[in-house]
Protein backbone atom coordinates (compact mmCIF):
# COMPACT_ATOMS: atom_id res chain seq x y z
CA UNK A 1 0.00 0.00 0.00
CA UNK A 2 2.77 2.28 0.58
CA UNK A 3 4.21 2.41 -3.12
CA UNK A 4 0.67 2.39 -4.50
CA UNK A 5 -0.50 5.17 -7.08
CA UNK A 6 -2.58 7.11 -5.50
CA UNK A 7 -5.13 9.27 -7.57
CA UNK A 8 -4.33 12.88 -7.36
CA UNK A 9 -0.71 12.28 -5.69
CA UNK A 10 0.92 10.40 -8.43
CA UNK A 11 4.50 11.45 -9.78
CA UNK A 12 4.02 13.65 -12.63
CA UNK A 13 7.26 13.24 -14.21
CA UNK A 14 8.88 14.23 -18.18
CA UNK A 15 8.32 12.54 -20.74
CA UNK A 16 10.32 12.48 -23.66
CA UNK A 17 9.26 10.52 -26.83
CA UNK A 18 9.06 7.05 -25.72
CA UNK A 19 11.26 7.65 -22.28
CA UNK A 20 9.63 8.63 -19.14
CA UNK A 21 11.54 10.31 -16.55
CA UNK A 22 10.73 10.94 -12.99
CA UNK A 23 13.25 12.99 -10.82
CA UNK A 24 13.28 13.86 -7.13
CA UNK A 25 15.24 14.87 -4.44
CA UNK A 26 15.05 14.36 -0.70
CA UNK A 27 16.12 16.51 2.25
CA UNK A 28 16.08 15.37 5.90
CA UNK A 29 17.62 15.40 9.49
CA UNK A 30 18.06 12.23 11.89
CA UNK A 31 18.65 11.44 15.86
CA UNK A 32 21.02 8.53 16.62
CA UNK A 33 20.92 7.38 20.21
CA UNK A 34 23.95 5.05 19.67
CA UNK A 35 25.82 6.24 16.30
CA UNK A 36 28.76 3.13 17.09
CA UNK A 37 25.70 0.52 18.11
CA UNK A 38 28.38 -0.29 21.14
CA UNK A 39 27.18 -1.01 24.60
CA UNK A 40 30.65 0.49 25.45
CA UNK A 41 31.28 3.86 23.42
CA UNK A 42 27.59 4.91 23.32
CA UNK A 43 27.22 7.84 22.03
CA UNK A 44 24.22 10.51 20.22
CA UNK A 45 24.31 12.66 17.33
CA UNK A 46 22.53 14.47 14.91
CA UNK A 47 22.81 14.41 11.42
CA UNK A 48 21.83 15.82 8.40
CA UNK A 49 20.85 13.56 4.76
CA UNK A 50 20.00 14.36 1.16
CA UNK A 51 19.47 12.03 -1.11
CA UNK A 52 18.88 13.34 -5.42
CA UNK A 53 17.22 10.61 -7.31
CA UNK A 54 16.32 9.90 -10.53
CA UNK A 55 13.99 7.14 -12.45
CA UNK A 56 13.99 6.73 -15.96
CA UNK A 57 11.78 3.80 -17.68
CA UNK A 58 10.86 3.06 -21.20
CA UNK A 59 6.67 3.58 -22.39
CA UNK A 60 7.06 0.40 -24.83
CA UNK A 61 3.89 -1.81 -25.18
CA UNK A 62 5.82 -5.04 -24.74
CA UNK A 63 9.47 -4.75 -23.92
CA UNK A 64 10.87 -2.68 -21.32
CA UNK A 65 13.94 -1.04 -19.37
CA UNK A 66 13.81 0.63 -15.83
CA UNK A 67 16.95 2.56 -14.65
CA UNK A 68 17.06 4.27 -11.39
CA UNK A 69 20.21 6.38 -10.07
CA UNK A 70 20.10 8.03 -6.61
CA UNK A 71 22.61 9.18 -4.41
CA UNK A 72 22.53 9.77 -0.59
CA UNK A 73 24.93 11.74 1.38
CA UNK A 74 25.08 11.56 5.33
CA UNK A 75 26.62 14.41 7.31
CA UNK A 76 26.75 14.18 10.94
CA UNK A 77 27.29 17.39 13.65
CA UNK A 78 29.79 15.61 16.25
CA UNK A 79 30.77 12.74 14.82
CA UNK A 80 32.55 13.89 11.28
CA UNK A 81 34.24 10.58 11.31
CA UNK A 82 30.67 8.88 10.12
CA UNK A 83 29.94 10.86 7.67
CA UNK A 84 28.99 8.65 4.26
CA UNK A 85 28.23 9.00 0.56
CA UNK A 86 26.36 5.79 -0.73
CA UNK A 87 25.21 6.16 -4.71
CA UNK A 88 24.05 3.61 -7.12
CA UNK A 89 22.66 3.06 -10.59
CA UNK A 90 20.60 -0.08 -10.89
CA UNK A 91 18.42 -1.15 -13.91
CA UNK A 92 16.30 -4.07 -15.09
CA UNK A 93 15.25 -5.22 -18.46
CA UNK A 94 12.86 -7.23 -20.41
CA UNK A 95 12.56 -8.82 -23.91
CA UNK A 96 9.40 -10.58 -24.87
CA UNK A 97 10.61 -13.28 -27.50
CA UNK A 98 7.55 -14.40 -27.89
CA UNK A 99 4.21 -14.58 -26.03
CA UNK A 100 5.35 -17.69 -23.50
CA UNK A 101 9.14 -16.96 -23.96
CA UNK A 102 11.07 -13.84 -22.02
CA UNK A 103 14.50 -12.68 -21.08
CA UNK A 104 15.07 -10.89 -17.63
CA UNK A 105 17.92 -8.97 -16.98
CA UNK A 106 18.63 -6.71 -13.61
CA UNK A 107 22.42 -4.94 -12.47
CA UNK A 108 23.13 -2.20 -10.13
CA UNK A 109 26.62 -0.51 -10.14
CA UNK A 110 26.95 0.92 -6.28
CA UNK A 111 29.49 2.82 -4.18
CA UNK A 112 28.03 1.88 -0.76
CA UNK A 113 29.19 1.69 3.30
CA UNK A 114 28.71 -1.32 5.91
CA UNK A 115 27.81 0.65 9.12
CA UNK A 116 29.48 0.83 11.82
CA UNK A 117 28.01 -2.02 14.51
CA UNK A 118 26.62 -4.21 12.09
CA UNK A 119 27.73 -7.82 11.62
CA UNK A 120 29.59 -6.36 8.01
CA UNK A 121 31.91 -4.34 10.02
CA UNK A 122 34.80 -5.09 11.35
CA UNK A 123 35.23 -5.14 15.74
CA UNK A 124 37.21 -1.94 16.82
CA UNK A 125 35.63 0.14 13.92
CA UNK A 126 34.37 3.89 14.10
CA UNK A 127 33.92 4.65 10.86
CA UNK A 128 31.78 3.25 7.75
CA UNK A 129 33.80 0.47 6.11
CA UNK A 130 33.07 1.46 1.98
CA UNK A 131 32.88 -0.57 -0.20
CA UNK A 132 32.17 -0.96 -4.24
CA UNK A 133 29.19 -3.50 -5.84
CA UNK A 134 28.91 -4.76 -9.56
CA UNK A 135 26.06 -7.43 -9.36
CA UNK A 136 23.98 -8.60 -12.67
CA UNK A 137 21.37 -11.67 -13.26
CA UNK A 138 20.37 -12.97 -16.58
CA UNK A 139 17.32 -15.12 -16.72
CA UNK A 140 15.44 -17.08 -18.85
CA UNK A 141 11.12 -17.75 -18.44
CA UNK A 142 9.20 -19.74 -20.36
CA UNK A 143 5.35 -21.13 -19.94
CA UNK A 144 4.00 -23.88 -20.59
CA UNK A 145 0.52 -23.56 -20.38
CA UNK A 146 -0.17 -24.03 -16.73
CA UNK A 147 3.82 -24.72 -15.66
CA UNK A 148 6.11 -21.61 -15.66
CA UNK A 149 10.04 -21.97 -15.60
CA UNK A 150 12.71 -19.82 -15.09
CA UNK A 151 16.67 -20.11 -14.98
CA UNK A 152 19.37 -17.88 -14.63
CA UNK A 153 23.05 -16.70 -13.37
CA UNK A 154 24.05 -14.20 -11.48
CA UNK A 155 26.76 -12.49 -10.22
CA UNK A 156 27.90 -10.32 -7.40
CA UNK A 157 31.71 -8.51 -7.19
CA UNK A 158 33.08 -6.79 -4.11
CA UNK A 159 35.67 -4.76 -3.88
CA UNK A 160 36.38 -3.50 -0.10
CA UNK A 161 38.12 -0.42 1.24
CA UNK A 162 39.66 0.32 4.95
CA UNK A 163 38.23 2.04 7.76
CA UNK A 164 39.56 3.24 11.02
CA UNK A 165 39.12 1.89 14.62
CA UNK A 166 39.20 4.24 17.95
CA UNK A 167 43.12 4.81 18.34
CA UNK A 168 43.46 5.58 14.91
CA UNK A 169 44.88 1.88 13.27
CA UNK A 170 43.36 1.43 10.03
CA UNK A 171 41.82 -1.70 9.44
CA UNK A 172 42.22 -3.00 5.82
CA UNK A 173 39.47 -4.76 4.50
CA UNK A 174 40.48 -6.05 1.17
CA UNK A 175 40.57 -9.80 2.35
CA UNK A 176 36.76 -9.70 1.88
CA UNK A 177 37.79 -8.73 -1.60
CA UNK A 178 36.00 -11.47 -4.21
CA UNK A 179 33.09 -12.59 -6.30
CA UNK A 180 30.02 -14.41 -5.55
CA UNK A 181 28.13 -16.72 -8.51
CA UNK A 182 24.87 -17.95 -8.18
CA UNK A 183 22.77 -20.19 -10.88
CA UNK A 184 19.00 -20.38 -9.61
CA UNK A 185 15.84 -22.27 -11.01
CA UNK A 186 12.43 -22.40 -10.41
CA UNK A 187 9.32 -24.22 -11.34
CA UNK A 188 5.70 -22.96 -10.79
CA UNK A 189 2.80 -25.22 -11.77
CA UNK A 190 -0.61 -23.72 -11.21
CA UNK A 191 -3.07 -25.88 -9.72
CA UNK A 192 -5.92 -23.76 -9.53
CA UNK A 193 -6.44 -19.88 -9.98
CA UNK A 194 -6.02 -19.96 -6.21
CA UNK A 195 -3.68 -22.55 -5.68
CA UNK A 196 0.11 -23.53 -7.20
CA UNK A 197 3.19 -24.98 -6.30
CA UNK A 198 6.56 -24.28 -7.16
CA UNK A 199 10.32 -25.60 -6.66
CA UNK A 200 13.69 -23.83 -6.27
CA UNK A 201 16.93 -24.50 -6.29
CA UNK A 202 20.26 -22.21 -6.12
CA UNK A 203 23.66 -22.98 -6.05
CA UNK A 204 26.44 -20.50 -5.19
CA UNK A 205 30.17 -20.42 -5.12
CA UNK A 206 32.18 -17.75 -3.13
CA UNK A 207 36.11 -17.04 -4.43
CA UNK A 208 36.99 -14.32 -1.99
CA UNK A 209 41.20 -13.25 -1.61
CA UNK A 210 41.00 -14.06 2.38
CA UNK A 211 44.38 -13.95 4.05
CA UNK A 212 47.68 -16.09 3.57
CA UNK A 213 46.79 -19.19 5.37
CA UNK A 214 43.09 -18.49 5.33
CA UNK A 215 41.05 -18.94 2.63
CA UNK A 216 37.86 -17.92 3.01
CA UNK A 217 35.82 -19.49 -0.30
CA UNK A 218 33.17 -21.64 -0.02
CA UNK A 219 30.22 -23.27 -1.67
CA UNK A 220 26.59 -24.35 -1.39
CA UNK A 221 23.07 -24.37 -2.32
CA UNK A 222 19.57 -23.94 -1.00
CA UNK A 223 16.38 -26.34 -2.41
CA UNK A 224 12.70 -25.28 -1.84
CA UNK A 225 9.55 -26.33 -2.44
CA UNK A 226 6.00 -25.39 -1.21
CA UNK A 227 2.90 -23.99 -2.46
CA UNK A 228 1.37 -20.59 -4.07
CA UNK A 229 -1.61 -19.01 -2.88
CA UNK A 230 -4.15 -15.97 -4.41
CA UNK A 231 -7.06 -16.74 -1.69
CA UNK A 232 -9.15 -14.09 -3.69
CA UNK A 233 -7.66 -10.39 -2.42
CA UNK A 234 -7.76 -11.56 0.87
CA UNK A 235 -4.37 -13.70 1.42
CA UNK A 236 -1.62 -13.78 -0.95
CA UNK A 237 2.17 -15.50 -1.10
CA UNK A 238 4.07 -18.62 -0.64
CA UNK A 239 5.04 -21.12 2.01
CA UNK A 240 8.10 -23.88 1.30
CA UNK A 241 10.25 -25.89 2.86
CA UNK A 242 13.96 -27.74 1.88
CA UNK A 243 17.22 -28.51 2.41
CA UNK A 244 20.29 -26.06 2.80
CA UNK A 245 23.81 -26.43 2.53
CA UNK A 246 27.15 -24.38 2.73
CA UNK A 247 30.49 -26.14 2.46
CA UNK A 248 33.76 -23.71 3.68
CA UNK A 249 37.21 -24.26 2.41
CA UNK A 250 38.38 -23.34 6.35
CA UNK A 251 37.71 -26.02 8.54
CA UNK A 252 37.45 -24.01 11.46
CA UNK A 253 33.83 -23.79 9.84
CA UNK A 254 33.47 -26.53 7.79
CA UNK A 255 29.77 -27.32 6.41
CA UNK A 256 26.90 -26.10 7.66
CA UNK A 257 23.70 -27.87 6.62
CA UNK A 258 20.09 -28.88 7.81
CA UNK A 259 16.43 -28.10 6.75
CA UNK A 260 15.42 -24.34 5.77
CA UNK A 261 12.02 -22.95 4.96
CA UNK A 262 10.55 -19.42 3.77
CA UNK A 263 6.99 -17.77 4.20
CA UNK A 264 5.97 -15.01 1.95
CA UNK A 265 2.08 -13.72 3.02
CA UNK A 266 0.29 -10.67 2.48
CA UNK A 267 -3.42 -10.40 4.19
CA UNK A 268 -5.52 -7.22 2.33
CA UNK A 269 -8.65 -7.47 5.35
CA UNK A 270 -9.82 -4.22 4.08
CA UNK A 271 -8.86 -2.49 0.94
CA UNK A 272 -7.47 0.08 3.64
CA UNK A 273 -5.07 -2.30 5.24
CA UNK A 274 -2.32 -4.71 4.25
CA UNK A 275 -0.73 -6.94 6.39
CA UNK A 276 2.70 -8.61 5.70
CA UNK A 277 4.36 -11.19 7.10
CA UNK A 278 7.76 -13.13 6.12
CA UNK A 279 10.11 -15.77 8.01
CA UNK A 280 13.18 -17.35 6.52
CA UNK A 281 16.44 -19.23 7.47
CA UNK A 282 19.29 -18.81 5.02
CA UNK A 283 23.20 -19.51 5.59
CA UNK A 284 25.21 -16.62 4.93
CA UNK A 285 28.42 -14.88 6.24
CA UNK A 286 28.89 -11.62 8.98
CA UNK A 287 29.44 -9.88 4.90
CA UNK A 288 28.55 -11.42 1.42
CA UNK A 289 32.46 -12.69 1.54
CA UNK A 290 33.36 -12.97 5.23
CA UNK A 291 34.78 -16.48 6.60
CA UNK A 292 32.17 -15.97 9.39
CA UNK A 293 29.80 -18.31 8.44
CA UNK A 294 25.90 -17.99 9.93
CA UNK A 295 23.26 -19.33 10.48
CA UNK A 296 19.87 -16.85 10.35
CA UNK A 297 16.23 -17.82 11.12
CA UNK A 298 14.29 -14.15 11.12
CA UNK A 299 10.70 -13.37 11.55
CA UNK A 300 9.02 -10.29 10.16
CA UNK A 301 5.63 -8.87 10.84
CA UNK A 302 4.51 -5.52 9.38
CA UNK A 303 1.23 -3.61 8.32
CA UNK A 304 0.52 -0.55 6.10
CA UNK A 305 -2.81 1.51 7.35
CA UNK A 306 -4.27 3.92 5.12
CA UNK A 307 -5.36 6.63 7.73
CA UNK A 308 -6.47 9.28 4.97
CA UNK A 309 -6.19 9.17 1.20
CA UNK A 310 -2.94 10.84 1.38
CA UNK A 311 -1.69 9.58 5.27
CA UNK A 312 -0.25 6.34 4.95
CA UNK A 313 0.78 4.49 8.21
CA UNK A 314 3.80 0.95 8.63
CA UNK A 315 4.67 -0.55 11.65
CA UNK A 316 7.08 -3.58 11.58
CA UNK A 317 8.48 -5.23 14.10
CA UNK A 318 11.49 -8.22 13.46
CA UNK A 319 13.00 -11.23 15.30
CA UNK A 320 15.99 -12.68 14.20
CA UNK A 321 18.27 -15.17 15.56
CA UNK A 322 22.25 -15.27 14.16
CA UNK A 323 24.20 -18.55 15.50
CA UNK A 324 27.92 -17.85 14.46
CA UNK A 325 30.06 -21.13 13.33
CA UNK A 326 33.21 -21.65 14.41
CA UNK A 327 31.99 -20.14 17.77
CA UNK A 328 30.09 -20.04 20.19
CA UNK A 329 28.16 -16.89 19.67
CA UNK A 330 24.78 -16.63 19.29
CA UNK A 331 22.79 -12.95 18.67
CA UNK A 332 19.03 -12.45 19.32
CA UNK A 333 18.42 -9.07 17.47
CA UNK A 334 15.07 -7.65 17.86
CA UNK A 335 13.49 -4.52 15.81
CA UNK A 336 10.81 -2.13 15.41
CA UNK A 337 9.84 0.49 12.94
CA UNK A 338 7.02 2.83 12.91
CA UNK A 339 6.97 5.55 9.69
CA UNK A 340 4.01 7.98 8.87
CA UNK A 341 3.79 9.33 5.03
CA UNK A 342 2.10 12.50 4.72
CA UNK A 343 1.66 13.35 0.80
CA UNK A 344 1.49 16.85 -0.37
CA UNK A 345 0.51 17.02 -3.74
CA UNK A 346 1.88 15.66 -6.64
CA UNK A 347 4.66 17.90 -5.93
CA UNK A 348 6.11 16.27 -2.69
CA UNK A 349 5.47 14.20 0.45
CA UNK A 350 6.90 14.20 4.28
CA UNK A 351 7.75 11.61 6.10
CA UNK A 352 8.61 11.06 9.71
CA UNK A 353 9.83 7.62 11.01
CA UNK A 354 11.35 5.93 14.19
CA UNK A 355 13.82 2.65 14.24
CA UNK A 356 14.72 1.03 17.52
CA UNK A 357 17.18 -1.86 17.52
CA UNK A 358 18.68 -4.26 20.03
CA UNK A 359 20.63 -6.78 20.30
CA UNK A 360 21.49 -9.41 22.65
CA UNK A 361 24.77 -11.70 22.33
CA UNK A 362 26.85 -14.70 23.97
CA UNK A 363 29.51 -12.58 23.60
CA UNK A 364 28.91 -9.12 25.54
CA UNK A 365 31.12 -6.97 23.83
CA UNK A 366 28.76 -7.10 20.44
CA UNK A 367 25.63 -6.40 22.90
CA UNK A 368 23.60 -2.64 21.84
CA UNK A 369 20.21 -1.09 21.48
CA UNK A 370 19.71 2.11 19.68
CA UNK A 371 17.04 4.51 18.38
CA UNK A 372 17.21 6.36 15.52
CA UNK A 373 14.33 9.13 14.79
CA UNK A 374 14.01 11.30 11.56
CA UNK A 375 12.26 14.04 9.12
CA UNK A 376 12.50 13.62 5.76
CA UNK A 377 10.97 16.35 2.79
CA UNK A 378 11.00 15.21 -0.71
CA UNK A 379 10.05 17.25 -3.35
CA UNK A 380 9.38 15.30 -6.97
CA UNK A 381 8.46 15.98 -10.62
Amino acid sequence: MKDRQHPGYEQIGIRDGSWMFLPSFMAGALYDSNVFSSSIMKRSDVAAVVEPSLRAHTLWERNGVDLTFDAQQTAYKGNPGLDQTNASLKGNAWYDVSNDLAVLTNFEVAHLNVGVGTLASPLGAVQPTPYNLFSGDVSVRKEFNRLTTSVGFRTDSYDYGSTKAENGTVINQDSLDGQVYSLHGRVDYAISEMFGWFAAAEGNERNVRGQPGQPLDSQGYRALSGVTMALTHLITGEIGAGYVQQSFVDQTIGTISGPSYRAMLTWRPTPLIDVHFKAEQIVSETSQTSSQGVLGNAMQLGADYELRRNVILSVTGAYEVDRFFGTTRKDDVFTTDARIKYMLNQYGYLSVYHEYTTRSSDVPVYNFDKNLVGINVTAQF
